[in-house]
């Protein structure tokens, strides 16, 4: 069974055409309250997160259009997950798996500072995607398809609807935007880079983290000879995201540094989803790559400030607060 706000015909997706469309696993989330082992935890909070639909809050947030695609089960998690997205304004299109269960994570507190993300995704039904699920319509009448390097490790069905949702861009001119997105528990470095180094070429832009990058690019000496490196592939846009350091980017050959913005970090997890929806909103909005790269530094730091995947994703009239010297609006 699918559930979506609007059919995936021709005609009803020219009149919900959405600026950005992406595609992959959103789980449920269970996360403990307090720091210490999780055998002696009393409570759990229930939620939900996923790296592509982090991003699409976040860019929905930041007034961009979107539309997720994915598949949960046919039980109370997935009902969890497609409630939360929606009460996020975001189009679903969302096949509703009665054979297997929606995906978990499962968030321990072991200290103040260090988080261990336990994952109980395999045979899951976001695992299952395929290309049926895969809105070809909508892509082609979005202005951009972003997709991410955990989904193609999910399984062979997943890396499929990956390889079919970039056919769907390239061959309607849609851009492409690819975050790298490491996961150690879908795959191995080298398993990784392989899968990494055909996508980078389609993509026309590309986020990664240095030592992402690296598994794909090989080891370099400071981040910009990464980001030349990947800009020489193919992508007219590399941007290497440097947590508290900031980033810096070469876009069109030229390069750009952006300085993070100083904060006391809660839950840094989603803060990279946040920090890419950042920069599309902007690319989206035609501003130039400065202003690109401090929206996306702004929104990666309120990612960080409450705990939560998404939570902490800021709406546009909020993105000036944390340059503010004034505690209180009134």
């Amino acid at each position: 069974m699918t559930v979506a706000n609007f059919a995936a015909d021709d005609a009803v997706a020219s009149r919900y055409a959405d600026d950005v469309v992406t595609l992959g696993e959103t789980m449920a989330l269970m996360k403990a309250e307090t720091p210490g082992p999780l055998a002696h935890v009393a409570a759990l909070s229930l939620g939900m997160g996923g790296a592509e639909s982090n991003v699409a809050i976040a860019l929905r947030r930041l007034g961009t259009s979107v539309t997720w695609a994915g598949r949960v089960g046919s039980d109370s998690l997935g009902d969890m997950v497609l409630r939360e997205l929606a009460a996020e304004a975001i189009n679903i299109v969302a096949t509703r798996d009665d054979t297997a269960s929606t995906g978990l994570m499962i968030k321990e507190r072991r200290t103040t500072d260090a988080l261990k993300v336990w994952y109980y995704r395999r045979d899951s039904a976001g695992s299952r995607l395929c290309r049926e699920d895969v809105p070809a319509a909508q892509i082609a009448r979005a202005k951009l398809l972003h997709i991410t390097g955990i989904t193609p490790a999910l399984s062979a069905s997943a890396a499929d609807a990956v390889s079919y949702a970039l056919d769907c861009a390239q061959n309607s001119g849609t851009l492409v935007s690819f975050d790298l997105n490491y996961r150690s528990a879908l795959w191995s470095p080298e398993e990784a880079g392989e899968v990494y180094r055909r996508i980078i070429p389609m993509a026309d832009v590309v986020f990664a983290g240095d030592a992402e990058a690296a598994m794909a690019v090989g080891d370099a000496k400071d981040p910009w000879e990464l980001a030349r490196r990947i800009s020489e592939m193919g992508p007219s846009q590399a941007v290497i995201k440097l947590g508290a350091e900031g980033c810096v980017a070469i876009v069109d050959g030229k390069p750009y540094i952006q300085q993070a913005v100083p904060i006391q970090a809660v839950d840094t997890v989603g803060a990279g989803d946040a920090f890419v929806a950042g920069y599309i909103a902007e690319l989206l909005n035609d501003q130039d790559v400065p202003q690109r790269l401090l929206t996306a530094v702004r929104t990666g730091a309120f990612a960080c400030l409450v705990p939560g995947d998404w939570e902490g994703m800021p709406r546009r009239i909020e993105l000036d607060l944390l340059g503010s010297t004034e505690p209180v609006s009134r």
